[in-house]
């Protein structure tokens, strides 16, 4: 039902003299020093039947639009550069991703970089995260094809803590740190299943909206738990070591 939405696009933006930049594209914002990565538009199975209750059932999912997605997960000194100062668990160097800070700071930051620059920034939906970390599908079980230890810092190599971000292997559309290193927020409400979820790749704003969902693994996480469909929950209030956080820019 959405797949003729996005052709008609692919088809009609060239002709108002505008093309979609190539899959894996980079940019960097000036005001902040991140680099994006462009996410183009597509259709993929999101979630899993095999795997547990809250990945069920799987649905096709549509992105009419393609979006920026940060490259890596955000940095103690990316976040300073916009913020003025940070706080994190982990001092070990500023090329680490920020954590240890609420949902609604990180969504504060995303406002701020957006007042700054007059774009748009923000965090991911839960739908372009899981479709952006399989590039579309190309991979099905984690964020590339790679061996799990070339691809993400989790519990058998972290030294339990997090590690500077994109020093691990890249999935194909050159987005790195997705597997492991700090759980990601997203701007999704928690809800216990996808029964009722948006097939457009928008965030579900409804359901429980005090708990907001994480994707990807932590330094502390054991391999096995290192899925592309893995999901899991925190209320906005609760800062954590485990936790950071990526930010799209829209296009």
């Amino acid at each position: 039902m959405h797949k003729p939405v996005v052709l008609g696009l692919a088809l009609l933006l060239p002709a108002l003299g505008w093309a979609a930049p190539k899959a894996g594209t980079t940019r960097t914002d000036a005001a902040s020093d991140i680099t994006f990565v462009y996410v183009p538009a597509g259709c993929f199975q999101m979630g899993s039947n095999n795997g547990e209750d809250d990945e069920k059932p799987q649905h096709e999912v549509c992105l009419a639009k393609g979006f920026w997605m940060g490259q890596t997960e955000v940095t103690q000194q990316q976040y300073k550069k916009v913020v003025g100062e940070v706080s994190s668990k982990f001092n070990d160097g500023d090329n680490h991703p920020v954590e240890s800070t609420s949902w609604r700071k990180f969504v504060a930051m995303a406002d701020t970089l957006s007042q700054q620059t007059g774009k748009r920034f923000r965090l991911p939906s839960e739908a372009e995260w899981e479709y952006a970390c399989t590039a579309g599908g190309r991979h099905s079980e984690r964020c590339g094809d790679a061996d799990v230890d070339e691809m993400a810092w989790y519990l058998d190599n972290s030294d339990e803590s997090t590690q500077p971000v994109g020093e691990k292997e890249p999935n194909a559309w050159g987005l790195m740190d997705m597997n492991g290193n700090v759980r990601e927020w997203l701007q999704d409400c928690w809800n216990p299943s996808y029964a009722g979820a948006p097939a457009d790749g928008a965030a579900w704003l409804s359901g429980n909206c005090t708990t907001r969902v994480l994707r990807g693994g932590s330094w502390s996480i054991e391999g096995e738990r290192l899925r592309a469909t893995n999901r899991n929950r925190n209320d906005i209030i609760s800062p954590s070591g485990f936790i950071g956080f990526r930010l799209v820019q829209e296009e």
